[in-house]
């Protein structure tokens, strides 16, 4: 059954709770407006600088005791709204349901599994810390509702571009490449704070490709053009029909020599126990679900709506719960909701959300918790459902609080589960079970060694992960140091892509581990490369998905794509899943 659009059980409750926002959002904006107005960015702060502008200060000035009597003004109203709103989440349904109609109905489903038996999905998660400007300005990043616009058009332009692979023969190394926007035609990066030139491109199916042409450096190569749904044949070129869309990074003076593309400087083959792995400027092509954490500010969720619901037809977002929650004391108070946002090119046919109860402080203000959606993929070739399982979350923030991470993962657990039990169905078949988020903590912390240890990476897979408090040496850290946001090696996506391969430069910007208390970190150890914190996963399950699907990591990747929009790098994960069709037909969990 298709899921309803409003959160609310009828209209006339919805239109209550407009009224009562509607009363609270001009205090609430001039009050945020307040907090903006006496906290810069260091992007701010240097360009005053650099500006010499005097009139500042009085800016602040006066633009303080405005906003302060504005703040003051509209107050009362706000209040008789709080009174209409606060008892409306008691019958508010915890998020918001946007579905894009599409144009066919087989835009909507992957036809891989009902053709050749196989499919590849490709998944996606990134923080993007949209808090209200006022608050967001404490973690150095401003004007949320711009940087939403922003990152919505730099996600469609990266998800939308072609899944190409790049087959190099080679008595070195063999593999599959997918090469980021080094070696593609893209249109102008841009970054936040800097001057816009970038150009929306043309939105398609995501089981549609065009032809890209790249130059390889090597006499035996072909590049694929590969369609999403595995359906079409690929179509490859001979080496010399490709043309060098990246001639001037790759020639070296004027001799026509050129050089081995950025990508293959970037990207790792898949050998032995480790993935194919890439450090991307772009969003990887063709992802097919798209997690994000902390949009917490509900215009900016709509303006992510707005601009990727030409990709992703089927949207949830304003997550979570608002108000007194059960038990009802001060602590249980939701001023934010959980800041969990799914973006998803399938129909969701069913989906659930449950908050944390045990978080404390600042954290419990926002009602973080667990995301969990089941959705329609389309048939195999016995004409059964396949569906899959996705599930988002956000742990708590403060550090030294492993306890009560490690409780949350025992709700993350116990959740799916339950989720699962109830929506799996005898006559469908389950293609992935997925879960990602930010989880708050990495795998290379002393301070985080409880979690680390957590019985959960018994159930799921992390790909980049060695061990408990070891990484995979290929590994990246995605927690950038917030006050060098907007440093000249880290403003572009191009200059994190390059700092990020470089050890010496990215131990500057990645935020470092953290010490156990009392004690300092050896860190990192012999021979060891330095990673910094990764705490941004995306984790995936065999053991529940159906017996005859088999499942192979295709890539991971690192993506720089919101240089200077947001404190965290985002990450990819593409999974290949191929289908024994000889038992399709059989149910059971392997």
């Amino acid at each position: 059954m298709a899921l309803q659009a409003s959160p609310f059980p009828n209209g006339f409750v919805a239109c209550l709770h407009d009224v009562g926002w509607a009363l609270i959002l001009p205090c609430f904006w001039f009050l945020d407006r307040l907090i903006a107005l006496c906290k810069s960015t260091t992007l701010e702060k240097r360009q005053q600088v650099e500006q010499e502008c005097y009139l500042h200060p009085l800016k602040v000035f006066f633009g303080f005791i405005l906003f302060f009597i504005l703040f003051l003004a509209t107050a009362p109203f706000a209040f008789l709204g709080f009174l209409l709103w606060a008892p409306l989440q008691a019958c508010r349904r915890p998020f918001c349901y946007h579905r894009e109609i599409p144009s066919s109905p087989e835009r909507e489903i992957h036809r891989g599994f009902e053709l050749v038996g196989k499919a590849s999905f490709g998944f996606a998660t990134a923080n993007l810390c949209l808090l209200p400007d006022g608050i967001a300005r404490f973690n150095n990043l401003g004007h949320t509702q711009r940087r939403a616009a922003k990152i919505g058009q730099h996600i469609v332009h990266g998800v939308c571009r072609p899944h190409i692979r790049i087959f190099v023969d080679s008595p070195s190394s063999c593999g599959t490449l997918s090469p980021s926007n080094s070696i593609l035609p893209s249109g102008n990066s841009s970054t936040y704070g800097a001057t816009d030139r970038q150009t929306q491109p043309p939105v398609g199916n995501h089981s549609d490709s065009t032809e890209g042409h790249v130059s390889i450096p090597m006499s035996n190569s072909h590049v694929v053009c590969d369609p999403c749904d595995d359906t079409k044949e690929p179509c490859t070129e001979p080496p010399s029909t490709l043309f060098n869309s990246n001639q001037h990074s790759n020639q070296q003076g004027g001799t026509g020599h050129r050089s081995a593309p950025r990508a293959l400087l970037s990207q790792g083959l898949r050998q032995q126990d480790n993935p194919p792995w890439e450090v991307s400027s772009l969003f990887p092509a063709n992802v097919d679900i798209l997690c994000l954490e902390e949009v917490f500010d509900k215009r900016a969720a709509q303006k992510l709506t707005k601009a990727l619901k030409p990709v992703f037809g089927h949207i949830l977002y304003d997550v979570g719960v608002y108000a007194c929650q059960p038990p009802c004391n001060c602590s249980s108070f939701k001023f934010f909701n959980s800041g969990l946002f799914v973006a998803s090119r399938f129909p969701v046919l069913e989906a659930q959300y449950h908050w944390f109860p045990n978080s404390r402080g600042e954290d419990a203000l926002a009602a973080k918790g667990l995301l969990s959606a089941k959705v329609l993929i389309g048939k195999n070739q016995k004409q059964k459902k396949v569906v899959g399982f996705f599930n988002c979350t956000h742990l708590f923030a403060p550090e030294s609080e492993g306890e009560i991470r490690c409780e949350q993962l025992n709700m993350v657990t116990k959740w799916i589960g339950d989720f699962q039990a109830a929506n799996r169905m005898p006559d469908e078949d389950v293609a992935f079970d997925v879960l990602c988020g930010d989880f708050n903590f990495d795998n290379c912390s002393p301070d985080d060694t409880m979690e680390q240890n957590h019985c959960l990476f018994e159930e799921y897979r992390d790909p980049c992960r060695a061990g408990p408090g070891k990484e995979k040496p290929w590994v990246i850290g995605t927690l950038l140091e917030q006050p060098t946001l907007y440093e000249d090696d880290i403003n572009t996506p191009e200059k994190l892509q390059r700092t990020l391969e470089r050890e010496e430069l990215r131990k500057r910007y990645i935020s470092p581990p953290v010490p156990a208390e009392g004690r300092q970190v050896d860190y990192p150890g012999t021979d060891q490369p330095w990673i910094g914190r990764r705490i941004d996963y995306i984790l995936y399950r065999d053991s529940s998905i159906s017996k005859h699907c088999r499942t192979e990591i295709e890539e991971v990747t690192f993506i720089t794509q919101l240089a200077g929009l947001t404190d965290h790098i985002p990450v990819g994960l593409r999974l290949n899943v191929t289908m024994d069709s000889d038992s399709a037909d059989e149910q059971g969990l392997k």
